[in-house]
């Protein structure tokens, strides 16, 4: 696919319209595979941020008071438009992101339903009837849009961490303000173009980019912004805590996460190493949700790392649009050095590499961003890679003989995103589901994301949901209405 074909978008979409930046600021967007300047975007700040939330707040009253069916088929029309550009979308995933171009069709398919999921869903936004404490009054429950919501996006996926947000938010009659991160914002604005292809009405999708800070110190403040969705590190997700309390503004967030994976001695190996491979290496293994400590029975672990490894040395890494490509690079320079600076500490603690370990030289129009899919036998509690979120492929084993054993050291994180486990006994399967400490879990299953289920995590992974019937309620008030008939 050539340049021409993928239409790259570098302005802001703020009411229906195209904009630079008032400045004339831009930013630069690089392709972490080659290092070449992909667009400059627009390098807005706090005022187009507010002409943002202005338009957006002038596009509600319209918006709210449409039918969910008005606003489902719209939101469908969006969807179909999503895949019918698959490929284009895909392409210029894969060009900001870096994700092999099979995983980058395969998240805009996945962006896609859960805009289809939503308007649907939208739909069954159903309020209630109480029974009166006297027979001269009615008690009525309804759920009404919340207003204005902002949404604060990652770079790992650039379409999907969108629609999560923007698919049920319009869906449930509000309108919407996404910053998407610096790294990756042409996806975003490919989304903007295909809103308004759709027929979304001027100002119900609004899009800024440019500095994280100074775009949400506005979204904080600005009394007209009722909700902020973000995804993104516990770190700052602390940081917009404290800020969306000077406003009291109502907060979803998704943040970090440590997953534990869990082979116990009954579990179907192959089915195991599928299943780790799937969480561990999608997008190099920068997930919120991926494997990063993996817990192994003694009396299978030897099967279970040589098989492991040896799937991971068959990967071929290289640049996403190269074929057959299974890892991509990692995303920029600071994601290298933390990679590179755990399995380096791991190995001066006493662990050993099984496989890889090291940065790969892909020669010339390559950047020195690919790391080799990564086995590390025997981390232990000291180790930054067992309390830190790695963020790369990189796998490191653990030895276990007991299943309190392996409980307790599964839940021992501050994080409770994800968390995976392997057993073919019934009955500990229920046990082990209900003890481990995480908002996620997947039992025999690798992959256990899809729309219609809730998706986020307890303790410092954050709260809220996002996706299935659940995620409706996050976009809605309750109101009580105590009807007196006179």
């Amino acid at each position: 696919m050539n340049a021409s074909d993928l239409r790259i978008q570098s302005r802001n979409l703020i009411g229906g319209q195209w904009v630079s930046a008032a400045d004339g600021g831009t930013f630069e967007v690089i392709d972490p595979a080659t290092d070449r300047r992909i667009a400059q975007v627009a390098d807005c700040g706090a005022s187009e941020t507010r002409q943002a939330i202005d338009a957006a707040a002038g596009a509600y009253l319209d918006w709210s008071r449409r039918t969910a069916e008005d606003r489902g088929t719209i939101l469908r029309r969006m969807a179909d438009l999503m895949m019918r550009d698959q490929q284009r979308l895909a392409h210029l995933m894969t060009l900001e992101q870096g994700k092999p171009l099979s995983e980058a069709r395969g998240e805009t398919a996945y962006a896609a339903s859960f805009i289809y999921w939503a308007a649907e869903e939208g739909k069954r936004l159903y309020g209630e009837t109480i029974p009166a404490s006297s027979s001269d009054k009615r008690i009525l429950i309804l759920r009404q849009p919340i207003g204005v919501v902002a949404a604060i996006t990652p770079w790992n996926f650039p379409s999907a961490m969108i629609t999560r947000k923007l698919g049920p938010a319009l869906a449930c009659g509000n309108t919407c303000i996404i910053k998407p991160a610096e790294q990756t914002p042409l996806s975003a604005l490919a989304l903007g173009e295909l809103a308004i292809e759709a027929g979304l009405p001027a100002g119900v999708f609004n899009i800024i980019t440019g500095d994280s800070s100074t775009i949400a110190g506005e979204l904080f403040t600005n009394s007209l912004v009722r909700k902020v969705s973000f995804t993104g590190s516990t770190e700052v997700g602390k940081i917009l805590m404290k800020q969306a309390a000077d406003h009291v503004v109502r907060l979803s967030l998704e943040l970090g996460g440590h997953a534990p994976f869990i082979v116990f001695d009954d579990a179907d190996i192959d089915a195991a190493v599928a299943g780790a491979m799937a969480s561990k290496l999608r997008n190099s293994g920068q997930t919120c949700v991926c494997a990063n400590r993996f817990f192994v029975h003694e009396a299978v672990y030897d099967a279970f790392a040589s098989r492991l490894a040896a799937a991971m040395q068959s990967l071929k890494v290289g640049r996403g649009f190269d074929e057959g490509v299974q890892v991509g690079p990692l995303i920029d320079d600071n994601a290298i050095a933390k990679v590179e600076q755990h399995v380096s500490d791991a190995l001066s603690r006493g662990a050993r590499v099984r496989t890889g370990g090291k940065l790969l030289d892909l020669g010339e129009g390559c950047s020195k961003r690919f790391y080799a899919p990564t086995v590390v036998d025997g981390f232990t509690p000291e180790m930054k890679i067992s309390g830190e979120e790695t963020f790369g492929p990189v796998a490191p084993l653990r030895r276990f003989s007991s299943d309190d054993d392996v409980i307790a050291m599964a839940n021992d994180s501050p994080y409770g995103l994800a968390a995976y486990f392997y057993t073919r006994d019934a009955s500990r399967l229920m046990r082990v589901a209900e003890a481990l400490e995480y908002g996620i879990v997947g039992a025999n299953d690798g992959l256990p994301s899809t729309p219609q289920a809730p998706f986020g995590g307890v303790k410092q992974s954050g709260f809220g949901r996002e996706g299935g019937r659940h995620v409706m309620h996050e976009y809605t008030n309750i109101k009580y209405v105590s009807w007196g008939l006179g």
